[in-house]
């Protein structure tokens, strides 16, 4: 398959293949003309690298699961930790959720007069200090 056909199918533009081909994350088979062609595994392991990178991991670290092959090497314990940082950053968001909301529908003249809006500010900032 050419690039063309993996920029259409992945929905990733050429300049995102010619990165992730630089730093060897993926890699061509050669070329027809002028265009790169790729076997069909690549769209598995721009699938790979895109989860990857929603769940907050570095290109360098996706880098270090990838197998030449094709294969991945998942570092479980790597995983783990990333899960707990995605539950914080989940308690953090809810947090920040709950605050906007009661904001809009407080009826306090001023927000910062509202006990219950202010045990919230408080609250989304005990979460990002037990971050730190």
């Amino acid at each position: 398959m050419d690039i063309a056909d993996v920029v259409r199918q992945s929905g990733l533009p050429p300049s995102t293949l010619h990165h992730y081909e630089a730093k060897g994350l993926i890699a061509s088979t050669g070329r027809r003309g002028l265009r790169r062609q790729y076997d069909e595994g690549v769209l598995d392991r721009l699938k790979l690298i895109t989860f990857g990178k929603t769940a907050g991991f570095s290109l360098d670290e996706i880098q270090t699961a990838l197998i030449p092959d094709g294969g991945v090497e998942v570092d479980r314990a790597a995983l783990a930790v990333k899960a707990d940082e995605l539950d914080q950053t989940i308690d953090e968001l809810i947090a920040i959720r709950d605050g906007l909301r009661h904001a809009a529908r407080c009826p306090a003249e001023r927000h910062l007069e509202c006990d219950n809006f202010r045990a919230l500010l408080e609250r989304a900032v005990e979460k990002r200090r037990g971050r730190r």
